[in-house]
């Protein structure tokens, strides 16, 4: 079952029975319920695991959404691990989504937008109590709510 923003995207699969070896890499989005050993390549471009997929590989992709079984690192812009996913190995992404369910072992390095730090910095030089570097964290003012007895 192919995720809905990849049915009408031209995309490669890789079927069950098949193994590769080596380093694969690609110019389109990958489907993949195979096995693949060693490293997968897909810079721009999104890779899919399905619940059959295992891959023993360092993978680089824009995107990476896994059902199945992953051993090796994952670096993209964006990772989603599904609820039967099986992930070993350390993620370095900007957004990643972790259902309930999923197995997952190892790191995750979230790396900030180049454009949300740029905003930031903007903002730092906007006046005093505007959020700089060297406070990310902005200040939330939650309003205190009085009850008579």
């Amino acid at each position: 079952m192919e995720p809905k923003s990849m049915a009408n995207a031209e995309v490669a699969n890789i079927g069950k029975s098949v193994l590769v070896k080596g380093e694969l890499s690609g110019s389109e989005d990958l489907y993949l319920e195979g096995e693949v050993e060693g490293t997968i390549e897909l810079r721009g471009h999104a890779l899919t695991v399905g619940q059959n997929g295992r891959v023993h590989a360092h993978t680089q992709a824009r995107d990476v959404i896994v059902h199945g079984k992953v051993e090796g690192n994952i670096n993209a812009e964006r990772v989603e691990l599904r609820k039967s996913a099986i992930v070993t190995g350390d993620i370095v992404t900007k957004r990643v989504v972790v259902e309930d369910g999923a197995f997952f072992k190892g790191s995750i390095d979230i790396r900030r937008d180049e454009k949300a730090e740029a905003k930031e910095k903007d903002k730092g030089q906007a006046g005093p109590g505007a959020p700089t570097s060297a406070s990310p964290v902005s200040k939330i003012e939650t309003p205190v709510l009085e009850t008579k007895r």
